[in-house]
């Protein structure tokens, strides 16, 4: 059920929240809520576009890339139907909370702290060790994600990590620049980072991916209804075992409310907080998918081209196997 007092506390977690009465709806575009300046297209020569999934058909593929043999530890028999979520730690979770920008084009995002301190809070609970890194700048990011994919990730499960800022088709921003998501997931693929091969690596973006509004569609109840071999080695491809949720859908905007946090981060909470360890993730997303459609709606009356404007997720899976995280209270400290 939505809620609709005002008055409620701004970092709870796990209520669904109507902002039918709010009128602090923002988008994680360029800081405006009109225009299109700065937006990027898709190359002619990316049929697939420059959202992760074009990044993902694109950035490996050039024909003189030099091939080498790569071998990692099998951490999962290979017809497994869940991944091994018995190591010994969960895994790091890296959050980038942005804030201000040095970009001139681009607003302060208020109520991106409220959605950084829930997502530390059901991390913790899923017993992810987590570290946020605030308004940093690109090369700030790059240092981070390299030295993390450098680490031994051997005693871990997965690794997550999540940006929030503001962006447009194909690209996030960081306190001072933009860049591609493809620029920081490409340290991971199991080529590079062999100790996480074969484990779940997942990215959560709450930023927009476009200036293209939402209408949604009226849905009436209508006046009839009824009722009515695992021993032995195996190759993986580089890029399996990715998972990047998207807040919204590539070319759109993502809606932030400035005292709540983001639709898709407050939805994402809420989902993590009462069935992280119950659901198995993908099905999770799922709901988190249904409360951003279903719960959210913009209320900026005094904007009517951004009022009552819908949003929905956009989910981009390689993962091979069914993911939970599972209770590490339950697993024997050091078990693999």
């Amino acid at each position: 059920m939505a809620a609709s007092n005002n008055s409620e506390s701004a970092d709870q977690v796990g209520i669904r929240v109507d902002n039918t009465e709010n009128r602090d709806d923002h988008t994680d575009a360029l800081g405006s809520s009109g225009g299109s300046a700065g937006v990027a297209t898709a190359s002619s020569h990316n049929p697939y576009g420059s959202g992760a999934i074009g990044q993902l058909a694109n950035g490996y593929s050039s024909p003189s890339m030099t091939y080498r043999k790569n071998v990692a530890k099998m951490v999962t028999d290979r017809h497994a139907a869940e991944y091994n979520m018995r190591h010994k730690n969960r895994g790091m979770a890296l959050i980038f909370n942005h804030e201000h920008f040095e970009v001139p084009t681009l607003k302060s995002r208020a109520g991106t702290n409220v959605d950084c301190e829930n997502l530390t809070r059901v991390l913790k609970q899923l017993d992810f060790e987590v570290t946020v890194y605030k308004d940093c700048r690109y090369k700030d990011i790059l240092r981070t994600i390299e030295y993390a994919a450098s680490q031994n990730h051997s005693d871990s499960d997965c690794i997550l990590v999540a940006i929030l800022s503001h962006g447009e088709m194909g690209y996030i921003y960081a306190k001072d620049t933009q860049y591609k998501l493809e620029n920081i997931w490409s340290f991971f693929t199991a080529n590079h980072c062999p100790t996480l091969a074969g484990k779940p690596k997942l990215f959560f973006i709450q930023a927009c991916q476009g200036d293209r509004l939402d209408g949604g569609v009226t849905m009436q109840r209508s006046h009839t209804e009824t009722d009515g071999d695992s021993s032995m080695s195996y190759k993986i491809p580089v890029h399996a075992d990715f998972l990047i949720a998207y807040s919204t859908v590539p070319g759109f905007y993502s809606w932030r409310n400035t005292t709540r946090g983001s639709w898709f981060m407050q939805s994402l909470c809420a989902e993590l907080a009462a069935n992280g360890k119950r659901l198995d993730i993908l099905t999770l997303l799922t709901f988190v998918c249904q409360r951003v459609a279903v719960d959210f709606e913009s209320c900026t009356p005094d904007t009517p081209e951004m009022h009552q404007q819908k949003q929905i997720p956009c989910i981009t899976t390689m993962l091979t196997r069914i993911l939970h995280f599972t209770d590490k209270q339950m697993v024997p400290a050091g078990r693999v």
